[in-house]
């Protein structure tokens, strides 16, 4: 696969996630690590923000700019899934929370509460006065 078959998956795969171009603020500075003279003078770390989600991503892995923006973007699409995947996960939770509340009692369930209700009130039916003769 060429790059530019990978820019066009990255790019739709940004588009899918409703991430828009104008959305990103794009900067660049001087990497650090391996790489020689030229992470040290030429400014090849990327940096990726998302204004609308708050998401920054860095990324300085790659000597070249050109790689580090598109593993910028790859990683800031695998951020925005996941915190999909999260909300999706969390709405399934909340909605099987209230079905399992609006569920109502089995019929074993019912049995034991008035069969313990009976024996509570047989318990207190004990602590009533004592009636003398009248």
């Amino acid at each position: 696969m060429d790059i530019a078959n990978k820019w066009d998956e990255i790019l739709a795969r940004l588009d899918r996630l409703g991430v828009l171009e104008k959305d990103l603020t794009e900067s660049f500075s001087r990497s650090g690590g391996k790489g020689g003279q030229n992470v040290n003078k030429v400014e090849t770390s990327v940096t990726l923000i998302h204004r609308p989600s708050g998401i920054i991503v860095r990324c300085q892995e790659a000597r070249s700019q050109a790689q580090n923006r598109f593993f910028a973007r790859l990683r800031l699409i695998e951020k925005l899934e996941s915190r999909l995947r999260e909300e999706k996960a969390r709405e399934k939770r909340e909605i099987e929370k209230i079905r399992r509340q609006k569920r109502g009692r089995s019929k074993a369930a019912k049995a034991r509460i008035l069969k313990d209700k009976r024996h509570r009130s047989g318990v207190k039916n004990f602590r009533a006065r004592v009636r003398g003769e009248d």
